[in-house]
């Protein structure tokens, strides 16, 4: 027994690094680089903020002068409908005024015929009365007292004459009257027509001058929109390269902790002769290892719930699970009443099959295990994003893809290797 500690403590005197967990050091950005980078991001985030201010402004003006041209499209439409009238008016008017001037007409000729004729009628009986005598009156008659009724038929007659010549003149007057009238009507509307046709091509022109402004500021918001858009994908860059320095210096420091324990576990188990290392420390609940299956079934339980809504807080070793209250982005999507995984909690149900039990934070998770670059990441090893891993998990499959719980509003799902802002080492616990 004794020679068997004399030998392994002399394996770890000349070969240290045998039972090492933790891999060679990582970059360690200096404060300066990633106080440069903290300062572009900043910088980025101003202009953001510009620019949305500025968007803001212009989607306001842009509003109002939408809201302007569709005041001024219901003042065009108005001023059609007032021309259409008016076009419909001048018509009638000019119908009634022909009909007049129809109407006067006939009654002067009506009055110059019944003129003509009682011109005739008295001149005849003029005639009559001094050459034909009675016989003209009264067929045969020769009596004085028939000649006396003679003239008196003739006065009557000539009166009745003049009755009717002067009504056939009032009617003649009555009817040039009216004429009058009608002719009077349909150049008022005429006039009225020419002023609706005016103001309509005034309504068209105000119309335009609307429409072109409208569209001149929907081009600077357009503008606008694109620069922020732009502006947005640096910053988000910025941001990306932040967390990049900053995960690499929380790598590093990691990376430094673990050295120092496994120093300090080394040590203690070359005094104490003890035989296997601790397991490797995760930042919350140890990791328990139970025999079980291999990486995959680790692969195929989580692929077993493609589909399965994501729900914060939600998952364990079991299954889905309710997730929780999050007072935020979470609750919004009811992540808090629906069944589901999140990214940590997918990777527990999976591994749990495996026989290795993780905590629910991906930020433990990414210190459960060996650390291997992302170059050499393999099938079944876990791949993290953000400082300490705590933003992210998904599970490798393998060809550049993965199987995660991405965010509320989706589902279990596979997808490519997002490299934005992902730590520098994956996980392997198989």
């Amino acid at each position: 027994m004794a020679r068997w500690l004399i030998v392994v403590i002399a394996v770890l005197t000349l070969f240290p690094g045998v039972a090492t967990a933790v891999p060679p050091p990582p970059p360690n950005p200096g404060d300066d680089e990633i106080g440069t980078s903290r300062q572009e991001a900043d910088a980025k985030a101003a202009r953001v903020g510009e620019l949305t201010s500025r968007l803001t402004a212009a989607e306001a003006e842009l509003q109002r002068l939408t809201d302007d041209v569709a005041f001024k499209m219901e003042l065009a439409n108005k001023a059609r409908v007032d021309l259409e009238t008016a076009q419909d008016a001048a018509v009638r008017a000019k119908r009634d005024a022909d009909a007049a001037g129809t109407e006067a007409a006939a009654a002067g000729r009506a009055v110059e015929e019944a003129r003509a004729e009682l011109d005739e009628f008295a001149a005849a009986s003029f005639q009559q009365g001094s050459t034909m005598g009675s016989l003209s009156a009264y067929f045969g008659s020769t009596s004085p007292e028939n000649l006396l009724a003679r003239s008196q038929l003739l006065a009557a007659v000539g009166d009745s004459g003049l009755d009717a010549l002067d009504d056939v003149e009032r009617a003649r007057s009555e009817k040039v009257n009216k004429d009058s009238s009608a002719r009077a009507a349909l150049d008022l509307a005429n006039e009225k027509q020419a002023v609706a046709d005016q103001a309509a091509r005034d309504a068209d022109a105000v119309r335009q001058l609307a429409e072109q402004a409208q569209r001149g500021q929907a081009d600077q918001a357009a503008a606008i929109q694109g620069d922020k858009t732009r502006v947005e994908g640096e910053l988000t860059r910025a941001l990306t390269a932040v967390e990049g320095l900053e995960g690499q210096r929380a790598q590093y420091d990691q990376w430094v902790d673990d050295k120092r324990r496994e120093e300090e576990d080394a040590a203690r188990e070359a005094a104490l002769g003890a035989t296997l290392p601790t397991a490797p420390a995760t930042g919350g609940t140890p990791v328990a290892v139970a025999p079980g299956g291999g990486v995959e079934t680790v692969v195929a339980r989580a692929m077993a719930h493609l589909g399965v809504r994501y729900s914060w807080g939600g998952g364990n070793y079991d299954g889905p699970t309710i997730g929780i209250r999050d007072g935020g982005v979470a609750d919004s999507y009811g992540d808090y009443y629906s069944v589901g995984f999140d990214c940590s909690g997918l990777m527990m149900y999976a591994f749990a099959g495996a026989g290795v039990y993780l905590p629910h934070y991906s930020g433990y998770q990414y210190n459960a295990g060996v650390k291997v670059p992302l170059s050499q990441a393999a099938r079944g090893d876990m791949l993290f994003w953000g400082p300490g891993g705590g933003t992210h998990v998904a599970l490798y499959l393998g060809g550049g893809m993965m199987v995660e719980a991405p965010y509320s509003g989706s589902s279990v799902r596979i997808a490519p290797v997002r490299y934005g802002g992902i730590m520098p080492y994956a996980t392997r616990l198989l």
